[in-house]
């Protein structure tokens, strides 16, 4: 039986030509490509300037080092979000001040002010599995406390918030191209964009050995530059983007329509317009129902497992955290199933059919 990936990056003969075209060119690092895929994420985010780096986690933890973040600053965050969402504010000496999440799985904005003390600086909303959080709260919060807002958009390149495109909401929005995500360049890479132009100057020095002209480094910078060949990539992938998105859309109905009273499908709200990175179920059974799909050729996973406020990493410089009683509850149900933009309406009722099946209901 043929397996069913949880995710498929998408490739077509455009994608390998750019590649190759890159190749050819003869110029490997922050050249024409990599300007002009700048220019085209601008464009379509809705902001004034994007800056590649070679991943989300370093390109904010450059964002980081451009707006101050210090030692002892506190930051509100999600725990149920990818480890380095918090990674880069560590490094910075920042601590993650956790909040439980909501139906959705972003961060619930009812638990925001309680969590507010005198060394908080800013929230880092997290849009995840392709479902924007909800911003209008979180800037009411920010706007009565003077907190900055990064939005996390890892996981949500397309997505919008009551018809504004995430990562153009915030003063700053970041993305990762990471292969599994929405839009990817079949490697790691990530982009931070803003219409803050000095922001931008100091992050495009900062990923460059803190230099504008080739022998003058005006500060200690660091080596964080993307590449021609990935950016050639993401040009033509982002040509696609909005069509891949739509059908992760018409996938995730067809789940829905299926699943609903065999699983908790995830929620989608009405001001959202999600784009399905992943499609997560809350399941009884879960591991067993992972093992019962992977013996079908379906390949499922969790994301995420461990909540970041109970990770070593995290516990080991930060020993005493509160619980989180809805974060807690959710990762022990949670499972995620195949969706790309490329999968089939054959494959996925292979998928409804064996989530059914496992729960006696075909």
């Amino acid at each position: 039986m043929q397996r069913i990936p949880l995710s498929k990056c998408y490739v077509n003969q455009e994608i390998r030509d750019a590649a190759l075209r890159a190749i050819e060119s003869g110029y490997y690092i922050l050249g024409k490509e990599s300007a002009a895929f700048e220019d085209e994420l601008a464009a379509y985010t809705g902001t004034k300037h994007a800056v590649l780096c070679s991943s989300w986690t370093m390109g904010v933890f450059l964002l980081h080092q451009a707006m101050g973040l210090k030692k002892g600053d506190e930051v509100l965050v999600p725990s149920h979000t990818a480890f380095p969402t918090i990674e880069p504010l560590i490094h910075c000496g920042a601590k993650p001040v956790f909040v439980d999440i909501d139906d959705t799985f972003c961060l619930d904005v009812c638990h925001l002010e309680s969590a507010i003390t005198p060394r908080t600086v800013g929230i880092i909303p997290v849009h995840i599995y392709g479902h924007p959080a909800n911003l209008d709260r979180v800037f009411e919060v920010a706007n009565k406390h003077h907190l900055w807002v990064i939005e996390d958009c890892a996981q949500a390149q397309g997505a919008q918030y009551h018809g504004k495109t995430v990562g153009s909401i915030a003063q700053v929005g970041a993305f990762s191209f990471y292969p599994s995500k929405n839009l990817t360049v079949l490697g790691d890479g990530g982009c931070i964009c803003t219409s803050d132009a000095a922001l931008v100057e100091k992050m495009r020095m900062l990923r460059n050995h803190g230099r504008k002209e080739k022998y003058l480094h005006e500060i200690p910078g660091f080596n964080v530059r993307f590449n021609e060949i990935q950016a050639a990539v993401g040009r033509v992938a982002l040509k696609h983007l909005e069509t891949l998105n739509e059908h992760r859309r018409q996938i995730a109905a067809q789940y829905h329509q299926r699943l609903q009273g065999v699983v908790i499908p995830p929620r989608e709200m009405p001001w959202a317009k999600a784009v399905y990175h992943m499609y997560v179920i809350r399941a009884e059974k879960r591991d067993d129902l992972a093992q019962y799909l992977k013996a079908r050729g379906i390949e499922t996973g969790i994301h995420y497992p461990i909540p970041n406020h109970q990770q070593p990493a995290v516990t080991h410089l930060f020993p005493h955290q509160a619980p989180l009683p809805k974060t807690e509850q959710v990762v022990g149900e949670i499972l995620s199933l195949p969706i790309s933009g490329e999968l089939s309406t054959a494959d996925a009722n292979r998928v409804c059919d064996g989530v059914s099946a496992f729960y006696g209901q075909v």
